[in-house]
């Protein structure tokens, strides 16, 4: 029996089974805003960046995500400039995150997705609060088993209280699954993988919704494939930005409203 594998796959199954309900509600939200050439933002800090990353752009993703990636609350070093105890400063600082949102193109009718584990950043915890304020849906993909832990925000909220859909990875508490004899604290950890997987769930699910309405978005293919070339992948590129253009146009009375302070 493999060490972290099979307990990976544990949890996993156990997470599609209790999120069903979920799934096809976020799949609902997410399909609508595409259906009507809006956005599905994606939005996490630390670690939880990755399954921001590991959605769009890749093989097998289609336009109309945008991935909203703060170079600041994530890392690049250790220890030092961009390491990892800034993030971990800056990412529980209290309204932080809406310098970083203002000038992205969140528009009504438009989704977001926020990633975190614990889900008592104050940086995914804001953007949620941000985002339902410009009328998105917000969808959560946590861990519930931090829910007994009390808020630390000063809203009292938690990343899944301020949610209007949350997906459980059912990772646990401590992250770490893999027990090792003769050492204090469990290896391996579980909740980025539990993400990623949660969310390509919630890609497909969008996807065949989009088909069951007669739409279907540009997807990346591998050049690999026979037929497929890099030429294909800059076509898509070029969708994916007039599309930006698009909801950056909507965005601009809001953004210069902001700057001037209102």
């Amino acid at each position: 029996m493999s060490h972290y594998i099979s307990r990976l796959v544990e949890l996993a199954e156990r997470a599609a089974t209790e999120n069903e309900a979920a799934f096809v509600k976020a799949a609902d939200a997410l399909s609508t805003s595409l259906e009507r050439e809006g956005l599905i933002h994606l939005y996490g800090s630390g670690h939880s960046v990755l399954p921001v990353q590991e959605t769009y752009p890749r093989y097998g993703s289609y336009v109309g995500f945008n991935p909203l990636t703060d170079p600041r609350v994530m890392w690049h070093n250790i220890l030092g400039a961009g390491g990892v105890r800034e993030l971990l400063w800056l990412e529980r600082t209290e309204r932080y995150a809406e310098k970083f949102l203002d000038h992205q193109p969140l528009n009504p009718g438009d989704s977001i997705v926020i990633f975190g584990h614990s889900g008592r950043n104050s940086s995914g915890i804001d953007t949620a609060i941000y985002a339902k304020k410009r009328g998105l849906t917000v969808v959560a993909i946590t861990a519930k088993s931090n829910l007994d832990k009390p808020a630390t925000h000063s809203s009292g909220l938690r990343l899944a209280d301020a949610a209007d859909i949350v997906i459980d990875t059912c990772a646990p508490i401590e992250d770490a699954i893999v027990p090792v004899e003769g050492w204090s604290r469990p290896v391996a950890g579980s909740s980025t993988v539990l993400a990623m997987m949660m969310m390509h769930e919630l890609v497909a699910r969008t996807a065949q919704k989009l088909a069951e309405k007669g739409i279907e978005s540009p997807t990346f293919a591998s050049p690999t494939i026979a037929g497929v070339t890099l030429h294909d992948t800059d076509q898509i590129y070029g969708v994916y930005r007039e599309r930006m253009i698009k909801a950056q146009e909507k965005h601009l009375d809001f953004f210069k409203q902001r700057m001037r302070g209102e």
